[in-house]
């Protein structure tokens, strides 16, 4: 399916404002939700960034390692090149990050938000300079999903002056990347364009991988008081990749085994953008945007999940993988269009400094799915077997209050988002609708203890919409779904209580009044959703920064650390519940831990710098132990579904040596250095972590 639109590449776009209290610090048509580390003081919310200076220290591979560093977040690998993040935050589940709004730059970098918040594609992680995490009352400026939290990917800026950098890096099982970007002004317009293309062989057999990115930003000042900005990007992967994981027994026999060499995976992805910023007095700013995203995903696969073993009625055995066995093509294409404004006012206010965001939202996005049988190994032919088209169409507002009272901040707010969907099946031609509207409101609070300590707290709406194909069904029916609900609490502690510290220290509850879950988690991501009602999420979250030059105590050098950790204390099921295990349906799961939230998930980095021309560290990521199914089964099922997934401990080693003047930096890796092996998923069959890497590189800065 490479149905390319014209139209999915003339619209473009940027989507989201900024913190009311912050957005004076930019250009009008300039996204920030947190900006620098700094203001993080001023967010009545937990929060957290990754600046350019975390990634080149650890020299991430994916962007699962680089949100580790993120307190409450976990990151769970899949492929190894982090192409399909699996980010879960706070103990919900991390698959294909459902419960999280992924933005890139504000703009949706999902395809289908609203109707199937699902990452099949990813960019790159070297097209970002920063990355910034946003939890609490703070998200609901944000939508349509407010459980988790946000996740948003900053690009550069585009330079006035000419310049560019280029990073060359390769290493062990087959790995080679080349970025590169360049910009300056032309034209009157300040450009930058990027390019990236990355190959690996992956962490299992039969897994070749192979990515490319380009975008392309301009910025201009078209007249006083208002600011342009435009974008466009595009990406394709053309990958030996399968869905399904491994049985117990193949996987004690090879753990990187995987017995389906003609699988194929093939995407493309365009996205455009343009913002218009329009400063109308210096108390008064409107950021208008239009965005529009295309994405095509081909995926033939010979088996969905390790309990289909082999394919095809005349297959006759896995013998016959590359003879008579067929593959199932399961083909998607999405289209999604989008409008916003946003107005941000700053002033005084009931006896305080104010500043007051509001803003609207129209947002349209189609799915296309096929699927398509094929009788032979490589075939792209054969019986239809789905032909759906999926929509949703929203309509969504807002407003933020900021009120500054001095060592007091208050912060209410409150998000409205209206949806309507509909599912045509194309093979009998059941047509069905339904819509939603969700009130989400939130409060926050900011009190400075002293000029280096904040304490914050917030309470907010968690909501999530349910997917088009869970709410209407292929026939046509309404399925009673609810959409997914909860309130949020929070109460943390933020600062510098002395030189060269930085803490960050959050507690929080999650009660969820319906909470969506697979209906059986072993069947893997396209499992039929159910509610699984009442469930209760608890736990601390910290970081905690500290740098010996940052305190004075040494002057050239430094010795520092960086912690990120989290303690999922309880992520259970909460209401009554039964098991959706087959054969199960009479077993109470209540009390139960939900599957795929490890109590405890930790960052730990030590590093030494001598001066500014060389860094090593030292990082150390730990994931718990952590049940796959509602059974909280510990012993392994035969099909690798199902049991306990134990504890994980990963070392990564980084050295960067930059002589002279900075420009150039050399560096060399090693990740996993213990060659631990682990499990990550069990839910498809069983997937590895990735094995002991040595990887090494330059980075060239001109």
């Amino acid at each position: 399916m490479r149905l390319v639109h014209s139209a999915s590449l003339a619209v473009l776009a940027v989507a989201m404002g900024g913190v009311p209290a912050l957005a004076q610090e930019t250009d009008s048509a300039v996204v920030v939700v947190i900006g620098k580390r700094e203001n993080l003081e001023n967010i009545a919310g937990s929060a957290s960034t990754i600046e350019t200076e975390d990634l080149e220290k650890a020299r991430v591979f994916t962007v699962n390692e680089a949100l580790r560093q993120a307190p409450g977040v976990f990151p769970r690998d899949e492929e190894g090149l982090g192409l399909r993040p699996n980010i879960g935050i706070r103990g919900l589940s991390p698959t294909r990050s459902s419960e999280v709004l992924l933005l890139e730059d504000g703009l949706p970098l999902t395809y289908g938000p609203y109707g199937d918040n699902a990452t099949y594609s990813h960019p790159p992680l070297r097209r970002f300079e920063r990355i910034e995490i946003l939890k609490g009352a703070s998200q609901i400026r944000f939508g349509p999903h407010t459980v988790g939290g946000v996740v948003n990917y900053i690009s550069p800026r585009a330079p006035s002056d000419f310049g560019g950098d280029l990073y060359v890096a390769g290493g062990e099982l087959g790995y080679g990347e080349l970025a590169g970007s360049m910009g300056g002004e032309v034209a009157g317009f300040r450009l930058l364009g990027h390019a990236s293309a990355t190959v690996f062989d992956g962490i299992r057999e039969n897994h070749d991988l192979a990515f490319q990115d380009y975008s392309l930003r301009a910025e201009r000042e078209i007249a006083p008081g208002h600011d342009l900005i435009l974008r466009g990007a595009m990406n394709r992967e053309d990958s030996q990749v399968s869905y399904s994981g491994l049985t117990q027994a193949e996987f004690e026999a090879d753990p990187f085994a995987n017995p389906f060499p003609n699988d194929r995976f093939e995407t493309q992805r365009y996205t455009s953008a343009i913002s218009h910023g329009w400063t109308l007095t210096d108390d008064l700013r409107l950021t208008t945007s239009a965005y529009a995203l295309y994405f095509n995903r081909d995926w033939w696969r010979q088996s969905s999940n390790s309990s289909q073993r082999p394919s095809g009625p005349t297959c006759g055995g896995m013998a016959n993988i590359s003879t008579t066995c067929g593959t199932e093509g399961r083909l998607r294409e999405y289209h999604q269009y989008g409008v916003e404004s946003r107005l941000n006012w700053y002033g005084a206010l009931l006896g305080a400094d104010a500043g007051i965001e509001t803003g609207a939202r129209w947002h349209t996005e189609r799915q296309r799915r096929f699927q398509v049988n094929a009788t032979t190994p490589t075939g792209r032919t054969g019986a239809i077997v789905e032909n759906n088209t999926r929509t949703a169409d929203a309509v969504s507002g807002f407003v933020v209050a900021n009120l500054d009272y001095g060592a007091l901040g208050i912060s209410p707010g409150v998000r409205v988002e209206s949806i309507a969907f509909e599912r045509l099946n194309g093979l009998n031609g059941a047509r069905g609708s339904v819509d939603l509207t969700e009130v989400i409101p939130g409060l926050g609070l900011t009190y400075a203890i002293d000029p280096s300590l904040v304490l914050y707290a917030g309470v907010h709406r968690g909501f999530s919409p349910p997917r088009a194909e869970d709410v209407v069904s292929n026939t046509g029916g309404v399925v009673e779904l609810d959409a997914e609900r909860s309130v949020n609490w929070e109460l943390g502690l933020r600062g510098a209580p002395i030189d060269g510290l930085d803490i960050d220290i959050a507690a929080y509850v999650m009660d969820f009044e319906n909470q969506i879950v697979p209906a059986s988690v072993a069947g893997g991501v396209g499992a039929t959703l159910t509610s699984a009602g009442e469930t209760r999420h608890s736990g601390v979250e910290s970081s905690i920064r500290y740098s010996l030059r940052d305190a004075g105590i040494m002057a050239v050098d430094d010795l520092y650390l960086r912690t990120a950790l989290t303690w999922v204390g309880a992520a259970e099921y909460a209401g009554q519940r039964f098991s959706n295990i087959s054969g199960f349906g009479a077993t109470s799961v209540t009390g139960n831990r939900l599957p795929y939230a490890p109590e405890w998930i930790a960052s730990l980095a030590v590093g030494y710098g001598f001066g500014a021309w060389l860094n090593l560290q030292a990082e150390v990521q730990y994931t718990g132990e952590m049940f796959t199914d509602d059974l909280n089964t510990i012993a392994p099922t035969a099909n690798g579904q199902r049991g306990l997934i134990g504890d994980a401990t990963v070392l990564n080693l980084t050295a960067n040596w930059t002589p002279g003047d900075g420009a150039i930096a050399y560096f060399a890796t090693v990740k996993n250095a213990t060659d631990e092996v682990y499990i990550v998923d069990r839910s498809r069959g069983i997937l590895p972590g990735a094995p002991r890497m040595v990887q090494a590189g330059i980075s060239l800065k001109y």
